[in-house]
């Protein structure tokens, strides 16, 4: 099957389920998904695996909070197997209410379930309004919104989403705004398939996972030189386990810029030669539009400058 070569191309879109979690708020957000195919899956892997599959031409996942910080399990997904590239971000205000069955009120609160980044982003509520209450984890902040709305057992008495899911399963909000920082957002990546590269836009991100050679004495600080000396800052940094042994770690990056910015394509280049491998994660434009300032030197025009310098010594 022929993958979608660009993002006006994607016809079918899946996204971690069930309906009314945040990210089907991002996908909604993303202009090139309305009025095409939503397919929910539930689980971060099981979208991402449909999309490798070839079962649906794009994903909207979660990749980073900026409470709890990145997403794992897209982290690791995105570091191993078949290649796929980032096309778009979308941030989305995190805001979470604490829902229940029609008839339980608040005192009678005794397990909450919800996804465990946002049981993370309120447990300081949780300590002050319902110090005792059980903690169960569920795959999404929708899904414990839905198994409440479900008609039988549930293993929990209320559910923590977004008020949207509350609605949608015609539960009760027994509190809202319970988030302990009123700033939440989180970010959200649209993945696809390798195809035609986004052109720049002058406010761009790239995104890379880095495996080192080996394991040694300054390391990381190699890695992250390539970057200082051709004036690209980071916006993200994180470690991840391989899984190949105790102590052995990846390191997942995104950075201010595009491949096609020349500081970008010199870095990546340097990080080719000092990396096991360097695994691209693909060039697109920021969801806010920022625009990188860019250190004297190391402009475009400065890097070709220096480059027909260099051919007129061999010449």
């Amino acid at each position: 099957m022929t993958p979608p070569r660009t993002p006006d191309e994607l016809q079918r879109f899946g996204y971690l389920g069930p309906r009314g979690t945040f990210t089907q708020m991002a996908l909604d957000a993303w202009d090139g998904a309305q009025g095409r195919e939503h397919l929910p899956y539930g689980s971060v892997d099981a979208a991402l695996a449909a999309l490798r599959a070839g079962a649906i031409d794009a994903a909207m996942v979660p990749i980073e909070n900026s409470v709890e910080g990145g997403v794992s399990a897209t982290l690791d997904s995105l570091a191993t197997g078949d290649p796929l590239v980032v096309l778009g971000e979308v941030l989305v205000p995190i805001t979470f209410v604490l829902c229940a069955r029609p008839g339980v009120a608040l005192e009678q609160v005794r397990s909450v379930g919800t996804h465990s980044h946002a049981w993370a982003q309120v447990r300081g509520w949780m300590g002050e309004h319902l110090p005792d209450a059980v903690y169960v984890p569920t795959l999404s902040t929708a899904a414990s919104a839905a198994a409440l709305g479900a008609p039988g057992d549930v293993m929990f008495d209320a559910g923590v989403c977004a008020p949207v899911a509350a609605r949608n399963e015609g539960l009760d909000v027994l509190a809202e705004g319970i988030g302990d920082n009123a700033s939440a957002v989180t970010r959200f990546v649209l993945v696809s398939r390798p195809g035609t590269l986004p052109e720049p836009t002058g406010a761009d991100k790239t995104t890379v996972v880095l495996f080192q050679k080996d394991d040694h004495a300054g390391g990381l600080l190699e890695l992250l030189e390539q970057f200082a000396v051709r004036g690209v800052n980071l916006t993200r940094l994180e470690s991840r386990p391989t899984g190949e042994a105790m102590g052995s770690y990846c390191f997942s990056i995104d950075v201010e810029g595009h491949v096609l910015d020349a500081r970008v394509g010199e870095t990546l280049m340097g990080l080719r030669r000092v990396c096991a491998e360097v695994r691209f994660l693909g060039s697109y434009p920021r969801a806010d539009k920022a625009r990188p300032t860019v250190r004297p030197g190391t402009a475009d025009a400065d890097f070709d400058t220096a480059r027909a310098w260099l051919e007129q010594l061999r010449a």
